[in-house]
């Protein structure tokens, strides 16, 4: 049963710097699961952090950190007021503004961000003991994937939707660490996204079976990028509904 929960910002030292994030969880006064909850390239925002707080009333202390906090604290850019929605088509400079950011995010650059944001629910009281689950959107995906290879001992599942580039040809391309994971992975891709075309989305699924990953990987018809976040044009009901099914369903057997 869904429960209240309670939001605060919080500060996370990293080795490069302090990263600005946001922390929810049940208004009980216990001890969660964590999740570990990783942003769209827009960023912090209303409609992810009432994202987050739907996941943690199911039970769980989630954690949202800025992870282009080195350009800033949130907001990194300027995007449209609410009721407006995120459009790339209306704002073509988005991508031109976020792009140098996000290409600048170096895997070597986030293992050590994942290391200190995995650290901090460690540490915290809020959060039980044990592996973690993670969740990932659009650039998140991809980092749920980087996270669940490089620290396979502290996540115990990790989710990506609408995720892009995962498979490119790149010699860091996110589908090159499966043979590092041991998480329960379960990603939903758009059908309608050129930032993830179907042969690399064979290539990913193949990738993970030739691992021996457990995991599931499931294409969502009539969805384009972005089909989760409520504030951005590409929103689609169905797949968003669709999409916390299978989160929940994920989280509830690994956590």
């Amino acid at each position: 049963m869904a429960t209240a929960v309670r939001g605060t910002s919080v500060d996370i030292t990293t080795s490069d710097g302090t990263a600005d994030a946001y922390l929810t969880r049940p208004d009980d006064g216990r001890a969660h699961p964590g999740v570990l909850f990783f942003m769209s390239a827009f960023g912090i925002r209303p409609a992810l952090t009432a994202m987050a707080d739907r996941i943690a009333a199911e039970g769980y202390t989630v954690l949202v950190p800025n992870v282009l906090y080195r350009y800033g604290r949130t907001p990194i850019i300027e995007l449209p007021e609410p009721p407006a929605l995120i459009s790339t088509a209306a704002d073509p400079t988005l991508f031109q503004r976020l792009g140098p950011m996000i290409e600048a995010l170096t895997p070597e650059l986030f293992a050590r961000d994942a290391d200190a944001y995995l650290g901090w629910l460690a540490a915290s009281p809020l959060v039980t003991d044990g592996p973690v689950g993670i969740t990932g959107y659009c650039l998140g995906a991809g980092l749920a994937l980087r996270t669940a290879g490089a620290f396979p001992d502290r996540v115990a599942a990790a989710a990506g939707f609408h995720g892009a580039y995962l498979a490119t040809d790149s010699p860091d391309s996110p589908h090159l660490v499966a043979e590092r994971v041991t998480a329960e992975l379960y990603f939903g891709h758009a059908d309608q996204d050129p930032s993830l075309p179907a042969e690399e989305i064979d290539r990913f699924a193949a990738a993970l079976a030739a691992a021996g990953v457990k995991h599931t990987c499931e294409v969502y018809e009539g969805a384009r990028h972005g089909f989760t976040q409520t504030d951005t044009v590409p929103y689609h009901p169905e797949g968003d509904a669709r999409h916390w099914k299978a989160l929940f369903e994920l989280l509830g057997r690994a956590l």
